[in-house]
């Protein structure tokens, strides 16, 4: 018998592992990491295992006192790293190279043959086809391999930096340390980590059983258990992980999205198996008819089905809007429904003064969490449904996620029910509220209402603001109710001696939120301007602003023409940072938070170069082969300059861009009359000719 298969066959004793030298202990290492992960290929991407569970604990085992033994021979790849290191002191920040975009939704079928209507306007007289896969309710995540090795793993986060959680993922057992086969040398792949309902049930019947709370539902589970800043307890949650798609790659270059996935699957990573071609938009809603019959029937959660357009030249064209891209869109399922009694209709003072009815629920479980409370808007919503404190109403979580009073059932009155009436003064501050002809909202007229500094103050600590770390409610309410801040400048002049007497705050913790405060300093404008909580402008609005504007004396400055010349700001929301900005309170806030040093810049997009180039705002396709550059440096040439590079010839390019051997293109671009150049022509405009 093998010196291997003895190794695989038998526990290794004390005596075989002295007798082993350091050239056959790595031999054999290697050996049995191969051996383990292709057993854990089998078992978490095939669902096809070849031995049994005590066969794999024993090779597992084995490898294990190997490099207890020869603990040099230990690599990141190996199977055994995947336990975690040491608790991180914080997660990092990853810039994702390409943005990792949210999706439209569609509520409806109808609203899906609507996307299918734009899909081919945009695509006039093409085929298309569409990929349709389950939409896992999990956690976004991008995963970088290079030269096959996992070498990082970030959350989504704002789409275009996310936290580096590698050390959390490595201990997902359904997630390749290594790619199988040929893996190019840069590949980011992109998924969807998830809680199975029956890891849900296990962990809660644990937490439960010691008294801890339990999670609400299996993507809270899979959220808290993925940002633990200890990876051994990420480690012990089983968490999975679907792949769906590619971010930024280099040596690969699939002409489809179904192509991509196929790469994925060669490389052993897990897709979805319900995962499916649609050559119509009629298979599509077949498929989406399907899956919401087989939903509760799944191992995991899933709140819809994501419908992509196949072709990547087809993607390509199509583009983006500001926050989503036009080729892809999420059909949601219809929300489950339950019902319940409203004990009470209380109101919440929001940051903007706004008072926003809230209803008191008796608890009940809904899509798979308990609900206790559901927001009802306004005063209109109110009276319009007719939902009354004491009704027996219908609760629904819109999209799966958000709580909604559907409306009253009105044939279990019993005469005891009263009318919720909107409160004459603020229930915080005392002071009179008021609400605006033509406006749904009531509003507190405090200008120093608690409730509105301290919910303020929550928003600009918020991690899509200036993302203090450890700066939470809590120690809010405390700094406020102690004198310390009334403002978010206050914040800045904070000290050690100040916080060390709070309530749970040691000296590692109070050194903690010192360093988190001073990081936020470089925050840049456009999480300084979302920040100041300004009416109407979200977080994509005030990235706008910033990267418009460069400057917030500009921002502060600039005339209603100039703001309304943004594409994404329209009249409401000029007028909005108009009247934010010609409040004395206001600037003097700003003069304080820069007098605190905070950033108050942003790199702005557009460059001269780009403007003046006569490639900029043009569509430009390259086809055929080129001497000097490949097809894709030549499409980031023209990006670069200002253009867009696509990948279909339609009549809204500009340019052709004609290699040798350049096929069909060429023949569509004469057709319709687009203006064709050669390499030379293509080099000359580009001033890269020699």
């Amino acid at each position: 018998m093998s010196e291997f298969a003895q190794l695989t066959n038998n526990r290794l004793s004390e005596l075989e592992l002295t007798g082993l030298n350091e050239t056959r202990a790595q031999e054999l290492a290697q050996e049995l990491r191969q051996r383990i992960e292709y057993h854990s290929y089998r078992y978490y991407v095939l669902d096809d295992p070849e031995i049994s569970d005590g066969e794999y604990d024993a090779l597992y085992r084995q490898l294990e006192r190997l490099e207890g033994q020869f603990p040099q021979l230990i690599t990141p790849q190996s199977p055994t790293q995947r336990v975690g290191g040491a608790p991180l002191p914080g997660f990092a920040t990853v810039t994702h190279r390409i943005p990792m975009l949210s999706l439209g939704n569609a509520l409806s079928l109808a609203e899906l043959r609507d996307f299918d209507v734009r899909i081919r306007r945009g695509l006039p007289g093409e085929e298309v086809a569409y990929v349709a896969e389950p939409k896992i309710d999990g956690l976004a995540v991008s995963l970088l391999y290079e030269n096959g090795n996992f070498v990082l793993g970030a959350t989504r986060g704002d789409g275009r930096q996310g936290e580096n959680i590698t050390q959390n993922l490595r201990t997902i057992k359904g997630l390749p340390l290594r790619l199988r086969h040929s893996a190019p040398p840069v590949v980011e792949v992109r998924g969807e980590v998830y809680m199975s309902k029956r890891a849900f049930e296990r962990l809660n019947a644990l937490r439960s059983g010691q008294g801890e709370p339990v999670f609400a539902n299996p993507r809270n589970a899979a959220a808290g258990s993925l940002r633990q800043l200890d990876p051994r307890i990420t480690a012990e949650r089983d968490l999975d992980i679907w792949l769906y798609g590619l971010g930024y790659t280099e040596g690969v270059d699939p002409a489809s999205h179904w192509e991509a996935l196929e790469l994925l699957r060669g490389w052993g990573l897990r897709v979805n198996p319900l995962t499916k071609r649609c050559e119509s938009i009629d298979e599509v809603i077949a498929y989406c008819e399907e899956m919401e019959g087989r939903r509760s029937s799944l191992g995991y959660d899933i709140d819809g089905v994501v419908v992509k357009v196949d072709s990547l030249a087809q993607q390509e064209e199509l583009g983006f809007t500001a926050r989503s891209p036009r080729w892809a869109i999420a059909f949601k399922f219809p929300p489950e429904e339950a019902t319940t009694v409203v004990k009470d209709i209380i109101v919440q003072v929001g940051r903007t003064g706004a008072l926003t009815p809230l209803a008191i629920l008796e608890p009940v479980v809904v899509a798979g969490s308990t609900v206790a409370r559901a927001t009802l808007h306004n005063e209109d919503i109110v009276k319009e449904k007719d939902i009354r404190i004491g009704d027996t109403v219908i609760i629904r979580k819109a999209g799966d996620v958000i709580p909604e009073v559907v409306k009253p059932v009105v044939s279990k009155r019993q005469g005891t029910e009263r009318v919720f009436v909107m409160p004459a003064a603020c229930p915080v501050c005392g002071a009179p509220t008021h609400r605006e002809v033509g406006e749904a909202v009531t509003r507190c007229t405090g200008d120093r209402c608690p409730a509105k500094r301290l919910e303020g103050l929550e928003h600009f600590v918020s991690r899509d603001a200036m993302d203090i770390e450890g700066l939470g409610p809590a120690i809010i309410s405390q700094l406020v109710e102690a004198g310390l801040v009334e403002d978010p400048a206050d914040l800045y002049s904070l000290t050690f001696d100040q916080l060390i007497g709070l309530d749970r705050m040691g000296q590692k913790s109070v050194e903690n939120l010192l360093s988190a405060i001073e990081r936020s300093k470089s925050a840049g404008l456009a999480r300084v301007l979302f920040a100041l909580g300004i009416r109407l402008v979200g977080a994509g609005a005030a990235r706008d602003l910033a990267e418009h504007f460069g400057d917030i004396d500009k921002v502060m400055n600039a005339s209603t023409e100039e703001l309304t010349a943004i594409p994404a700001i329209g009249d409401k929301i000029a007028a909005s940072v108009r009247e934010y900005f010609s409040d004395p309170e206001n600037l003097a806030l700003i003069q304080r938070l820069k007098d605190a040093g905070i950033a108050m810049t942003e790199d702005q997009t557009a460059s001269p170069a780009a403007s003046e180039n006569p490639l900029a705002g043009k569509t430009v396709v390259i086809t055929g082969t080129l001497d000097s550059m490949s097809r894709k440096e030549a499409q980031e040439l023209v990006r670069s300059l200002g253009g867009k590079a696509t990948g279909s010839v339609s009549r809204n390019t500009d340019y052709l861009v004609a290699g040798a051997n350049p096929g069909s293109k060429y023949d569509r671009a004469v057709e319709l009359g687009i203006e064709i150049w050669d390499e030379q022509e293509f080099l000359r405009q580009t001033g890269r000719e020699s």
